[in-house]
């Protein structure tokens, strides 16, 4: 398979490692993997803002990046949901059409493309503790990414999964959301890291950074330093802190 991996605007700019973590998971499951040099943006943040001339822009762009792949791969629900969801709204009644219905087609979030399509039997991850699961919106709502990295983290032998309360309901990041409604977005936060807490994870793991973001700076300013916090990619290639 030729996979093309984006590696999203998240990654690149604050934690390349999940890029790598991303690119190992998919060489493992015995991908030909492509990373553009010239990728940047799927178009989300300007998508969400309303201006669409910029997101078509940044699509047109992507899709030019990515059209010789058989899949595209994106270590994030949020980008994946941008492309595989909202690219054929974006370009509905328009000459695009069905190239970005194409493409659209074969995009798919990391950990979904993993066991769904290359059917990964073993990961490479050696992590050893107990760790709780936060399933993001996007990837959760907008493409049912819920059981696939439960049934990636099974595979590490000497990780304990203890589901928190409420995993499923957002973390108050939500983009945009976050800036526009900074008050709600904190107390959301708030109740999701007493959440994690709660379960006495030695890790909470999610597949956004966005959400990781948000989740380990509120965990900080309350004065935890005990729970990392890490990306699926990195908790099942094993490029967690310690070991890079």
């Amino acid at each position: 398979m030729r996979v093309g991996l984006f590696v999203t605007c998240l990654v690149d700019l604050l934690r390349p490692r999940i890029g790598f973590a991303a690119l190992r998971l998919l060489e493992a499951a015995g991908a030909d993997v492509v990373v553009p040099r010239t990728q940047t943006c799927c178009g989300q943040p300007g998508y969400n803002s309303g201006d669409k001339q910029a997101a078509r822009a940044l699509a047109h762009k992507l899709l030019d990046e990515f059209q010789d792949c058989d899949y595209l791969v994106a270590p994030s629900g949020s980008c994946a949901a941008m492309i595989r969801v909202h690219y054929p709204t974006l370009f509905a009644d328009t000459d695009d059409a069905a190239a970005m219905s194409r493409l659209a087609a074969r995009t798919y979030e990391l950990t979904d493309f993993l066991v769904t399509i290359a059917g990964l039997q073993t990961v490479p991850g050696t992590f050893a503790g107990r760790i709780t699961y936060h399933d993001s919106c996007s990837g959760l709502r907008e493409l049912g990414v819920r059981k696939q990295p439960r049934t990636l983290i099974a595979k590490l032998p000497h990780v304990d999964l203890q589901e928190m309360h409420e995993a499923q309901t957002c973390c108050g990041f939500g983009g945009t959301f976050a800036v526009k409604y900074g008050d709600i977005s904190a107390r959301m936060a708030e109740n999701k890291c007493a959440q994690i807490t709660a379960t006495g994870a030695d890790a909470v793991v999610a597949g956004d950074l966005g959400c990781l973001l948000n989740i380990e700076g509120r965990l900080r300013r309350e004065g935890s330093q005990k729970t990392r916090v890490l990306h699926i990619a990195e908790l099942l290639a094993g490029e967690t802190p310690e070991s890079t």
